[in-house]
């Protein structure tokens, strides 16, 4: 399943972006078919020294979030790369940067000056905490803003534990997703109206908008709510269990699935018990119901209680190690685990594209690039000779590969 057939083609993306918000942004838009070139400095994206892990010298981190790119590498010190970067923006479509405020300022290609020369551009910002506001100078990190945004209170075992972080980079990885979703929706409107437009968002604001249900419970009740572990705020039981071999999650919250639950488990008493004979009494006596449902799960496997879960038409699931969840038949099915050639690491797996279309499918065609891979590609296709792209070569302007790979 080709990128190249995606609801993007055509889309000209220019991503000034390292390590992993913009990169996010960048491999979600050329997951659905944009020409995404990837222009990174003399040593390349921060990511590729993210070792180890490495398949054969390349740095698996770098691989997962940089596929389905084109790369150049240009020398932004040097005025002749300067020149190659506003020429490929002034025929881009986007751009998607994550430098810190005033780096594309200093090198004159801040949104005003380009808006002059591409009045149809899209300019993407992703940064720590937006452009505007008391912070905007901050750079940003995944871990700050999670901490800053109410999630690390929000995130444990419960009241009175030292503060977790969620393990995955939530904030920059949304952060993507979000910058990817205004793009798209900057774009619509450009070819509405052929107008381009600012987009800006921040880490910050990628992980306040996880707090919803919490949000809603603090502007409610005037009290910020606490860690619960994998409990749910608003509904019980929903969360993890312990089994007589590992773990269990089950959505029993509604009334229905409640009894249904008592029905497996063989627990109908406790429908009787007026601590839990509704929603809003579980949750008031949540400590008191996880302690009683863990004494009748953990009498039996989780295979075997998620087949009669099952049976039951009950939401319930393993709880999986990354390693399962690659191996899990659905995740296979929906094609969320493809291979790519890479001229390096070889034969290499990565993840698939989380939205399906039915008529212009996103997909996976190339392995991340190669430090200045396409350099000799994408100048050419600018219009310089091949004596020209030599000489900016050895002026140290830019960084290409010996071959294309």
């Amino acid at each position: 399943m080709s990128a190249k057939s995606g609801p993007l083609k055509g889309v000209k993306v220019i991503e000034l972006a390292h390590i992993m918000a913009g990169p996010v942004c960048g491999v979600m838009l050329a997951d659905m078919g944009a020409d995404v070139i990837k222009v990174e400095k003399p040593t390349g994206d921060d990511s590729r020294r993210f070792t180890p892990p490495e398949i054969n010298g390349e740095a698996a981190a770098y691989m997962m979030m940089n596929r389905n790119k084109r790369g150049i590498s240009l020398n932004l010190k040097a005025p002749d790369a300067v020149k190659i970067l506003r020429q490929l923006l002034a025929e881009a479509d986007v751009v998607v940067e994550n430098y810190r405020t005033g780096t594309m300022e200093k090198l004159g290609l801040s949104y005003d000056e380009l808006t002059k020369i591409n009045p149809r551009l899209i300019y993407c910002e992703i940064s720590g905490f937006g452009r505007t506001g008391p912070y905007a100078e901050r750079g940003g990190f995944d871990l700050i803003a999670q901490g800053m945004s109410g999630l690390m209170s929000i995130t444990g075992e419960g009241p009175g534990r030292p503060p977790v972080k969620v393990a995955a980079p939530i904030s920059d990885i949304n952060a993507g997703i979000l910058g990817a979703m205004g793009v798209c929706a900057a774009y619509s409107n450009m070819l509405k109206t052929g107008q381009g437009q600012k987009v800006d968002t921040s880490l910050f604001e990628a992980a306040i908008v996880q707090t919803y249900w919490q949000s809603a419970i603090a502007f409610a009740t005037g009290k910020t709510p606490e860690p619960l572990g994998s409990a749910h705020p608003l509904n019980a039981p929903y969360q993890a269990f312990r089994t007589s071999d590992g773990w269990i999650n089950v959505g029993a919250a509604n009334q229905s699935n409640w009894l249904r639950f008592l029905d497996v488990i063989k627990a109908p008493e406790l429908d009787q018990d007026p601590r839990f004979n509704s929603n809003a009494e579980r949750i008031r006596n949540l400590p008191a119901l996880i302690e009683i449902l863990n004494g009748y799960l953990c009498r039996d496997t989780t295979a075997n209680w998620l087949a009669q879960m099952e049976a039951a038409n009950l939401p319930a699931g393993p709880v999986n190690d990354i390693l399962q969840m690659h191996s899990d038949p659905q995740t296979l099915a929906r094609d969320m685990i493809l291979e790519v050639d890479h001229p390096r690491a070889g034969r290499m797996r990565t993840l698939g594209h989380p939205v399906k279309f039915s008529q212009t499918p996103a997909g996976v065609e190339t392995a991340a690039p190669l430090l200045g891979q396409h350099t000799r590609e994408v100048l050419s296709e600018m219009g310089y000779t091949a004596a020209q792209i030599e000489g900016l070569i050895d002026a140290k302007a830019v960084v290409a590969q010996r071959s294309q790979g």
